[in-house]
């Protein structure tokens, strides 16, 4: 699609190409390899000079550009995908004898004295999903659905870093994997949505699953979602060990050496299958199984399929692995929110390859429910959680006239009156000032999607919180006046005080804006919000500068905050310790990285809703616009100029045009308006 963006120099064309390069190269090593060669400061200053690259050229956005992962405007529903061939559910084995009578059966199916070998490959437990890639670039992905028939979430997919836009090959393949979450992701994950007042996810893959079916993919890119590969619909080799050392030359996202066997006979499957019940629990991903396959891909041609199976695979399920112990006490841990969380004190027990000392007991009701009381026996589980739960008590151990549970009705950390909100599972703690609190902010304002100041850990910023050397977020910045005084904190030489005092010195100086945000931890801000308001609060002074009798007013009317947002950072930029801080971090030098301001251009003023199949994917027409100056409207309302049509679009869209009297036009239309707007306007009228 030709526009009115100025030519790209070849220069400028080939740095670009470089960029796109080593970021993907970055990302690969990152997220595939876990073996990174550079720090987040040098990706960041890569990605961020692609992307102005682009916003200079358009021409250069490409579907499969590093910059088209951040996700796309929200969409009103998924659209539904038919497989080429059908996504089976494997048949599941929990024991030995059931193995052994599925290999018997796939034997007899087989020519008789015809040798069946088996791979074997750890089971994601996550949300199966299928990927399309035309002459080696990503086209499609969809989610099993009911096998026959999935949903569209190829937008969301290319959020994912680890799985790449375009293969080193130019070919045709349709791809089966698993998308999943890391379970240390997971508690960030819920810690999110428990601020929000949403559920948190029960495992990861709940979590998955849950953030892969988000309308809204910018919502998706936010969520630490990965994606292992393991099958292929027509695949290029012969056997399926063959198969998952090709997918690695691809450089897709799959099983390691190390954690996939051949077996030529049941004994050396069983074998494995024992040996990988330890090695499982070091896994970066949750399994709860093995999955067992005909190795040799032709003869499962000739295996075929049940009803519901394929004849040539199963999957063998161990069992939920579990514990008793006695609970000793039920204690509280504070949230930077505020909000505590109980936790089992158990007595140490095995579990899972680990040594179990506590369990969540997630909130109140919970421990209403179950009626969890100090000193019971109790029964843990760790089956895809981030630390293990106490999923039953055994009421014939405990003693008679045991007492039920009290919550606390003071703050453990700081001995404020604890408060309940109604329609909340959680106690908070309303003091601001709590340690419990601050050590939880703390650590949240240092980590990764906020200030990236690694070196302050939780051990480092519990003892700077006692010695009173922090007593809130900006007193980091003020570290480096003493140094020797971090000198004499326990495990704290003079190489570990040099390269805490160099951390914090890079996160002084040009950490994007919006991490800041994030990062000070208001009520409902979390990424996304926290790039909404970075439109119109540019650093630190601008959130100091509108006056407190305005605030709500001026964040109600940015495009994306609703209400509730608005009055939570309201709330918490009059709140005079909030500002005290923001004026500190402002003496001591914290300079944050301004937002790229939106792009002007021929289509400044004008706003666009784009919809249906066109001649190229949505997110790259949506960035020509936004290049040029126009602003993308995820649906047609009140004020959109234009509702640029493809074809398959539903006739609520066109309904809505005509309610608001938006003009909706083609996309040869739309070219027009890129390549000369006042002349394409005036033939439009």
């Amino acid at each position: 699609m030709t526009t009115s963006s100025p030519q790209v120099p070849k220069a400028e064309r080939r740095r670009h190409a470089e960029l796109a390069a080593q970021i993907d190269e970055h990302n690969y090593r990152y997220y595939v390899l876990d073996a990174p060669q550079v720090s987040d400061a040098q990706y960041d200053a890569l990605f961020r000079e692609l992307v102005a690259l682009e916003a200079r050229f358009p021409d250069l956005v490409r579907p499969t550009s590093p910059s088209q992962r951040v996700g796309s405007s929200p969409r009103e529903g998924f659209v539904k995908v038919k497989h080429p061939v059908r996504m089976h559910s494997l048949d599941n084995a929990y024991s030995a004898e059931e193995l052994g009578q599925f290999v018997q059966r796939a034997q007899g199916l087989v020519a008789e004295g015809t040798p069946l070998a088996f791979s074997l490959e750890p089971k994601v437990d996550g949300a199966s999903i299928e990927l399309v890639y035309r002459a080696g670039t990503l086209t499609l992905a969809s989610t099993r659905g009911d096998g026959e028939v999935g949903e569209d979430v190829t937008a969301n997919i290319r959020t994912i870093r680890s799985l790449p836009l375009q293969l080193p090959s130019k070919i045709d393949l349709t791809l089966r994997g698993e998308v999943y979450i890391q379970p240390k992701d997971l508690e960030e994950v819920n810690e999110a949505r428990q601020q929000l007042g949403e559920a948190p996810f029960a495992n990861p893959r709940n979590a998955a699953a849950g953030s892969l079916r988000l309308l809204d993919p910018g919502l998706s890119a936010q969520r630490p979602l990965r994606i292992l590969i393991y099958d292929c619909v027509e695949p290029p080799v012969a056997t399926q060990i063959e198969l998952l050392e090709w997918f690695r030359a691809q450089k897709l996202p799959t099983f390691a050496s190390a954690q996939i066997h051949c077996g030529e006979n049941i004994d050396q499957c069983l074998r494995w299958i024992d040996e990988f019940a330890e090695l499982r629990h070091r896994l970066p991903f949750e399994t709860d199984g093995v999955v067992l396959k005909v190795n040799d891909i032709p003869q499962r041609e000739s295996l075929g399929f049940t009803a519901r199976f394929p004849r040539w695979a199963i999957a063998y399920k161990y069992a939920a692995e579990r514990a008793t112990t006695s609970l000793e006490s039920i204690d509280a841990d504070v949230g930077r929110t505020g909000a505590l969380t109980p936790v089992a004190r158990l007595t140490p027990v095995q579990l899972a390859g680990t040594v179990v000392a506590r369990a969540s007991l997630h909130n109140l009701d919970y421990i209403a429910a179950k009626d969890i009381r100090p000193g019971d026996r109790v029964v843990i589980e760790k089956a895809g959680e981030i630390i293990p739960q106490v999923i039953e008590v055994l009421p014939e151990h405990r003693s008679a006239g045991a007492p039920p549970w009290t919550p606390p009705t003071e703050c453990p950390a700081c001995g404020s009156a604890l408060k309940r909100i109604e329609g909340e599972a959680a106690l908070r703690c309303p003091n601001a000032r709590c340690p419990g609190r601050l050590k939880a902010a703390l650590w949240h304002f240092t980590r990764r999607g906020s200030m990236d100041i690694d070196r302050l850990g939780l051990v480092l910023i519990d003892q700077l919180v006692e010695r009173g050397l922090l007593r809130d977020l900006a007193d980091i910045f003020a570290l480096p006046e003493h140094r020797e005084a971090l000198l004499s904190l326990e495990r704290m030489g003079e190489k570990s005080v040099d390269a805490v005092l160099q951390a914090i010195e890079a996160a002084k100086e040009g950490r994007p804006f919006e991490r800041f945000l994030n990062g000070l931890g208001i009520p409902l801000v979390g990424q996304v919000a926290a790039k909404v308001l970075t439109q119109r609060f540019r650093d630190i002074p601008a959130l100091l500068q509108t006056p407190s009798s305005e605030l709500q007013q001026v964040l109600a009317g940015l495009r994306g905050v609703g209400p509730k947002i608005a009055e939570s950072v309201a709330g918490y930029l009059n709140e005079p310790a909030n500002r005290q801080m923001l004026e500190k971090f402002i003496a001591l030098g914290v300079r944050t990285e301004a937002p790229q301001r939106p792009a002007s251009g021929p289509l400044e003023g004008r706003s666009f809703c784009v919809t249906g199949v066109l001649s190229e994917p949505r997110e790259a027409i949506q960035a020509q616009i936004a290049a040029a100056g126009g602003e993308i409207h995820d649906r047609v309302k009140r004020g959109t100029t234009y509702l640029v049509r493809g074809d398959n679009v539903g006739q609520k869209k066109i309904e809505s045009a005509e309610k608001y009297g938006t003009k909706v036009i083609d996309e040869e239309t739309l070219r027009r308006l890129l390549a000369a707007p006042e002349q394409a306007t005036a033939t439009q009228d």
